[in-house]
């Protein structure tokens, strides 16, 4: 990476990675709710149902944090999700999703905190610190417990919304991402959540080569944003957001978000 372009990244990052960034993005249901094992939960759903378009799936957040009222974690972890989504329903609930997707996802959830006492527990005991490592066993774990369509069944495919999710958990001193998990994963380690919209970007940078949003490639893109972070690479995410968002003002489009 030449010099001319860390220091874009640098000032983009700079630019984006603020309060502002909050409104309209999937993050912002995390800030709402009180207590650290909730800021887990309400985050740990939100990025799950974070695909497609904002204008779709942010309301569906919102039914959730609705029907728990304001408490995801106690709602999961207790069993009262059973009433607002019983299992074996097959009314749409987002996209492809139904009622009984949810459902699973939902008990596969509760399972692990069964177990384990949080989503942040399991990780900080099984995946040594390291952001790849927690991507598959996030997606092997509730695989086994019979949940691979909110979360993907293996770190196979990018997972843009668990490395997201781990985004959110790990990054400390960020008025965006909450690092409550900071104190046991190196945010080093983490991969940048890749979808097609920063596969774009980060070609129009000369930061990837191919068109393909794989694991390979979010890791390609790391390995290539750690040279403008070094201690944080995926600061990067918010100057290759940042750079999107110039580029439609350019073009005098209103920009969509990055969901």
């Amino acid at each position: 990476m030449d010099a001319a372009t860390r220091r874009l990244l640098a000032r983009y990052a700079e630019r984006y990675e603020t309060e502002d960034f909050l409104q309209g993005d999937p993050s912002w249901f995390m800030h709402q709710v009180a207590g650290d094992a909730n800021r887990e939960a309400t985050a740990f759903v939100a990025s799950g149902l974070s695909f497609g378009s904002r204008a779709q799936f942010l309301p569906r957040i919102q039914r959730i944090v609705d029907c728990a009222e304001g408490d995801v974690d106690g709602w999961i972890r207790n069993g009262c999700f059973e009433r607002n989504f019983p299992a074996g329903s097959c009314e749409c609930f987002y996209r492809f999703f139904s009622i009984d997707t949810m459902n699973r996802f939902f008990r596969a959830y509760r399972s692990l905190m069964s177990e384990y006492g949080t989503l942040g527990e399991f990780v900080r005991r099984e995946s040594g610190g390291d952001g790849l490592r927690a991507v598959g066993l996030i997606c092997s774990r509730l695989a086994t417990d019979g949940e691979f369509s909110v979360v993907p069944k293996d770190a196979k495919s990018a997972c843009k919304r668990v490395c997201m999710f781990l985004r959110w958990m790990v990054r400390g001193g960020s008025p965006v991402d909450l690092g409550l998990w900071a104190g046991f994963m190196d945010r080093r380690t983490l991969i940048v959540p890749l979808d097609t919209h920063v596969v774009q970007e980060a070609r129009r940078l000369g930061l990837l080569s191919s068109p393909c949003a794989s694991m390979c490639a979010a890791r390609r893109l790391t390995a290539a944003l750690r040279e403008a972070f070094p201690d944080d690479p995926l600061k990067g995410d918010f100057a290759l957001f940042g750079y999107g968002v110039d580029e439609m003002a350019q073009k005098g489009e209103a920009s969509n978000g990055r969901a």
